[in-house]
């Protein structure tokens, strides 16, 4: 590991568990005689901080620690129920398809038919629009016998499946 790296591992560890506050000031001189490195790779790593929002340069005045606020906490959480679901429904997308490659080679379209519905209906719940989600739901239905035959021909439910794989990449 680089003097760079050491430093803002450590630094950034430090405050993000609270060692060093809102406000604090991050003097080159002192971090890097704490940390035992030169200016420079202080410096370097100040900037990555600052880069991240963890820090606060200015110029000939020096470093201030921003910290996490509150607002920030929220948005990470946010941020993260929005990502954690979308990999969620992710997984579910691509379990769906796996399943779907399998049925179509075997032939099994009754099976293809109710995949496709569930690859429709992770697509409309993603939209998270409960009025988008219910008129799309009510179009879908309107279709169902059609999208079931078409779906019983080989050649139309191997390119329905190709048509999900690019909607899901």
């Amino acid at each position: 590991m680089s003097s760079y790296e050491l430093v803002y591992q450590k630094l950034r560890e430090n405050i993000l568990n609270g060692h060093y506050k809102h406000g604090d000031e991050l003097r080159e001189t002192a971090v890097g005689k704490e940390i035992g490195v030169s200016r420079t790779p202080v410096r370097e790593a100040l900037r990555q901080l600052e880069l991240e929002g963890l820090v606060t340069i200015i110029p000939n005045r020096g470093a201030f620690v921003n910290g996490i606020s509150e607002q920030d906490v929220q948005d990470i959480y946010l941020i993260r129920a929005r990502l954690e679901g979308l990999c969620a429904r992710m997984e579910e997308m691509e379990e769906t398809m796996m399943l779907t490659a399998f049925h179509e080679e075997q032939g099994h379209y009754d099976q293809l038919f109710k995949l496709d519905s569930r690859f429709h209906s992770l697509l409309y719940e993603a939209c998270k629009s409960k009025i988008l989600e219910h008129e799309l739901k009510i179009f879908h239905q309107y279709v169902q016998q059609v999208r079931k035959n078409a779906l019983k021909k080989e050649a139309r439910a191997e390119q329905s499946t190709k048509e999900h794989m690019a909607v899901m990449e």
